[in-house]
């Protein structure tokens, strides 16, 4: 089995050494130590990096990543049925996403998500400025701060 140096997978993966050490600190990488207590890391981690730096462009929360990585088995190097597998778990949260998206980009024009610049009004869904009481900024495109059933500030 090859291991890496910590140097030596940071520039395989793409990634600062300060990178990896966070997502092990975070429980997203593992690594064995020398007995000089230097990290080694084995090369299937080259795929979690690319796994973890890819959610992480989709809007993914390492929060998210780390639940998913934590149902790959141990042991052994994860197959592609396993990458597989995690990818279909994660198509309704990507789905909801390119909603947004698709939503912001259809009403940028003439709105940018309700509540945006805490305007007078807004004739699509912000009449009377009555996103302004949840807060600044885009309310209604940011969905931990959409008010269904929240109360206003």
């Amino acid at each position: 089995m090859t291991l890496l140096t910590i140097g030596q997978l940071a520039e395989r993966a793409g990634v600062a050494t300060s990178a990896i050490r966070f997502y092990e600190a975070e429980g997203l990488l593992t690594s064995t130590r020398t007995a000089g207590n230097q990290r080694r890391y084995e090369q299937s981690t080259l795929r979690r990096i690319a796994f973890i730096r890819t959610a992480q462009r989709v809007g993914l929360s390492l929060e998210e990543i780390g639940a998913a990585l934590a149902t790959l088995p141990d042991g052994r190097v994860p197959t592609k049925a396993d990458w597989a597998r995690l990818s279909r778990s994660w198509r309704p949260r990507l789905d909801e996403q390119i909603a947004r998206i698709e939503q912001l980009r259809d009403r940028l024009d003439s709105c940018i998500g309700c509540g945006c610049l805490s305007l007078k009004t807004c004739a699509l869904s912000n009449a009377g400025d009555e996103m302004a009481a949840y807060g600044p900024g885009p309310v209604l495109l940011e969905p931990q701060r959409r008010p269904h059933g929240r109360r206003p500030r």
